[in-house]
């Protein structure tokens, strides 16, 4: 793959990477980094994903992974300062409520439909826009918004039972 090519194929993903690695980083600059190492990851390999059929997936599968090393590392070298902002927005109770409620949605999500959980993630996880999902999966748009109205209906309807609310 000549440069030309891996450049417009990079200013087409620029977008969506940054809007993901911003909701899973929640830094400017930490994103920035993460898309950066994506890049350079891929221009490593750049000979053979020149035929892979979905790279835009391939590119935001791999900055996926470097977000979660990121996090992963972040999370054992908390400072005395970002512990202190924490404990005064956050309480140990809300928190584990909050965590239960993203394990309980992320098992309502893993028990749907295959096309439904591809749907739901690429759109309200990963934050593609609905030709792009409907592109990568290999459907219609309209079967996408289906799809996706009824993943959202179903998690909604079993987290309210669940919760009983």
């Amino acid at each position: 793959m000549e440069l030309e090519k891996f450049e417009r194929i990079v200013a087409t993903t620029r977008k969506n990477l940054k809007s993901f690695a911003l909701s899973m980083l929640k830094d400017e600059d930490e994103a920035e980094d993460a898309i950066q190492e994506t890049y350079m990851k891929l221009w490593k390999v750049k000979d053979q994903i020149s035929n892979h059929p979905n790279i835009k997936g391939y590119a935001m599968q791999t900055l996926k992974n470097i977000c979660i090393d990121k996090l992963r590392t972040k999370k054992h070298n908390i400072s005395l300062d970002d512990l202190s902002i924490a404990e005064t927005t956050l309480t140990p109770y809300t928190y584990t409520e909050q965590q239960d409620n993203n394990s309980i949605i992320r098992n309502i999500i893993e028990s749907l439909p295959k096309i439904q959980q591809q749907v739901i993630k690429m759109r309200d996880i990963e934050g593609f826009e609905l030709e792009e999902i409907a592109q990568i999966i290999g459907i219609d748009v309209t079967a996408v918004r289906v799809n996706l109205s009824r993943a959202r209906k179903n998690v909604r309807i079993q987290f309210l039972e669940i919760n009983k609310i």
